[in-house]
């Protein structure tokens, strides 16, 4: 069942004003912060009642699947229920620039970006905006809108909450930042961030299961675990590789990325002011072969 079968059965109006409710004692992520976003009550994430979009346009720079031949339509939404002080997007994420938006406007990007025959709306950073958006849907499925949902997230995420999206995400993109608490602390004060990421991926591949490509080699469904490879090996990358074969299967599709840089406040702190090293990217790709993990991505150094 997807989003347009949601919508005709009325479980989709459901869904968001169950959704809604949550927001008069915030818990849609795992701080539950417990602020009043009805009444525009603010909590760590930054958000309050409306949503707030820094950019809606064709990407062409994700996953080829993701962006295929045409980009994928993505929303970066402001704001962040993690604090990393090596965001690349920090303007967003962490000085929470962008534009409040009426859900009615949100739908509308979502019906451009249709328009503009993008393959996918692929939501960044959506979790604090998660009734927001299944507003936006339910506004958006009247006039036309039908293309696949991509949840693009940090993983930091709660599997109550994500059940709201059961039939209406069509592909989770989310990361696996870590694999033990003092760093995911230390570097995104994110209490607790392995043991809700490990539930929140194992629940999306419940949804979704492993991906799923068109004749054009498209993405139609599915999951991408996204993992970014730190200096000195803060990520836990071995840990989380492992944890992946074990539990997710050898067939998971995995993005591991070699990109960071010390951005934002990251050259304040000791173990995250330099760039990796070719030789640490390069035991992180042997480990995936060790694994028999053979489906996804590697990037140049």
């Amino acid at each position: 069942m997807r989003y347009i079968d949601l919508y005709q059965s009325g479980e989709l109006l459901q869904r968001l004003k169950e959704a809604y409710h949550r927001l008069r004692a915030c818990d849609l992520c795992p701080h539950s912060c417990g602020v009043n976003r009805l009444k525009n009550e603010t909590g760590i994430c930054g958000a309050g009642l409306l949503p707030k979009v820094a950019s809606a346009n064709i990407h062409k720079g994700e996953e080829p699947p993701i962006s295929g031949t045409r980009g994928s339509g993505t929303i970066f939404l402001s704001g962040c229920s993690l604090s990393c002080r090596f965001c690349q997007n920090f303007p967003i994420s962490q000085l929470r620039n962008g534009e409040e938006i009426a859900t009615r406007g949100l739908a509308d990007r979502m019906l451009q970006l249709q328009r503009r025959r993008a393959h996918n709306i692929n939501l960044v950073t959506p979790t604090h905006f998660l009734p927001q958006i299944l507003a936006a849907l339910w506004l958006a499925i009247p006039d036309g809108f039908s293309i696949p949902i991509v949840w693009n997230s940090s993983g930091y995420e709660k599997v109550d909450a994500l059940q709201l999206l059961d039939g209406v995400v069509d592909i989770y993109l989310p990361d696996m930042k870590y694999s033990e608490e003092e760093p995911a602390v230390i570097f995104s004060s994110a209490p607790g961030y392995t043991r809700f990421n490990r539930s929140a991926v194992t629940e999306m591949l419940r949804q979704v299961g492993h991906l799923q490509l068109d004749e054009n080699g498209i993405a139609v469904r599915g999951m991408i675990v996204r993992h970014l490879v730190l200096p000195g090996g803060d990520a836990g990358t071995r840990d989380t590789l492992h944890w992946i074969a074990e539990n997710l299967g050898r067939t998971t599709h995995i993005a591991l990325m070699n990109q960071y840089f010390p951005a934002y406040l990251a050259g304040e702190t000791a173990q995250l002011a330099r760039r990796i090293t070719e030789a640490e990217y390069d035991e992180t790709v042997n480990v995936l072969d060790e694994f028999g993990l053979e489906n996804g991505w590697v990037q140049e150094q």
